[in-house]
Order: structure tokens, then C-alpha cells, then sequence
């Protein structure tokens, strides 16, 4: 019997063996706050087989706009672009040697929580896939992992500790032309109206 919240958590269970589906909907029988549905679910359950290519081209299929956190059980030897599934939604990985009822009902809270669910080896993965990606893609551009550069972190750094155009421009050898300019940049991409809410964005954001 679980425990914890009272509000049922929808599973969409998605295998081509109709067995294999049957045996995760089992699984899930006697979860009083896990319920397997076709509609409107919070987490979708992907049962794949090893091809890497197929579970990539399935994820898109099922989940093409990454709108709910998916649950992808596998064999251990899936290798494919941890980067790209986590684009489509890709939230927890489950090995068929290691599963168990107990571990795919955690899952399935950590996702439907906003949480995520990997085996050890695919975070060390991760990890060096993103370390990778901002020495080999970001850094040359002068981008932080989120996308923003960091001439814009500095800016919206000493515009919240209270520093004027002018005087943020000359800390930052610029013209104050170029920190009007990044601030517009900045507040025209978030759809921001004013400093503040710039600042508060960034704040929320981890920027600074």
C-alpha cells in the first residue's frame, strides 16, 4: 500500500508486446494511488526493445512536444543519445534485468513529482554529455548552459545590486548603448516588461 498523496497518478502504458504491456499494467494492480489509463495521463511508460533508432523515432510518435514526463523501460545495453530523449520527455530509464515492481512504482512518483529516475551509469553519461556541450558549443559563444550569454548574467547581476546604465557600463567596458541593448535583448526574449521583472526572471531562473 502506498503512501504519501491522495491524488491518483495516471499511467499511459505504451509496448508493442501486448504481454509485456499486460505485465507492467499488473505491476501497478495493487498501487492504491497509481492507475493505469489512456487519457489524460501524468506519466507515459514506453517499453522498447534495444534498437536505438526505434526508441527515439517512438518517443516522437508518443510524446512529440515532450508534454509529459516519460518513463522508458529498456535492456541494459541501450545506448542512444541521452541528451535527445531527455529533449522528448525522457525522465527515468528502468533496466528489464534490474526491474521490479517496487522500483517502477518510484519511478513513477519521482516523474509524476518533477523529479527524474536514472541508473547510475547514465548520469555519469549526462553529466559528461552536458560538460561537453558547453566546452565544445557554449563556451566558443560566450553562453551559459541556459542559453543566456554571460555579458547578459553580468548586466542583470549589477542591475540588481543597484547600479545604474552608466555606471554598470563603466565596470564592464562598455557603452552604455550596448547595456541599454542587452537589457531590450534580454526583456524582448522573456517577454518582460521592465528592469525589475528582468531581474526577478533571472533570479527565479538561477541566473544570477
Amino acid at each position: 500500500m502506498d503512501g504519501g498523496t491522495t491524488t491518483k497518478i495516471g499511467v499511459s502504458i505504451a509496448a508493442s508486446d501486448p504481454l509485456i504491456r499486460a505485465g507492467l499494467a499488473q505491476c501497478l494492480d495493487e498501487r492504491q494511488h497509481i492507475e493505469t489509463t489512456n487519457y489524460n495521463a501524468d506519466v507515459v511508460v514506453v517499453a522498447v526493445d534495444i534498437a536505438e533508432a526505434s526508441t527515439i523515432e517512438s518517443l516522437r510518435s508518443l510524446n512529440p512536444a515532450a508534454v509529459k514526463p516519460v518513463i522508458l523501460v529498456v535492456e541494459n545495453l541501450w545506448r542512444a543519445d541521452i541528451a535527445s530523449a531527455v529533449r522528448l520527455g525522457v525522465r527515468a530509464v528502468l533496466w528489464r534485468h534490474h526491474f521490479s515492481a517496487g522500483t517502477f512504482a518510484q519511478a513513477i512518483r519521482a516523474v509524476s513529482e518533477g523529479g527524474g529516475f536514472l541508473p547510475f551509469s547514465m548520469q555519469g553519461a549526462l553529466v559528461d554529455q552536458l560538460q561537453r556541450t558547453y566546452r565544445e558549443v557554449l563556451a566558443p559563444l560566450d553562453m551559459t548552459p541556459s542559453g543566456i550569454t554571460h555579458r547578459d548574467v553580468d548586466v542583470l547581476r549589477l542591475v540588481s545590486e543597484g547600479f545604474g546604465l552608466e555606471e554598470i557600463a563603466q565596470k564592464l567596458h562598455f557603452s552604455e548603448r550596448t547595456v541599454k541593448n542587452i537589457l531590450y535583448k534580454f526583456m524582448k526574449r522573456f517577454d518582460l516588461s521592465n528592469r525589475t521583472h528582468a531581474v526577478a526572471h533571472a533570479i527565479r531562473a538561477g541566473l544570477i
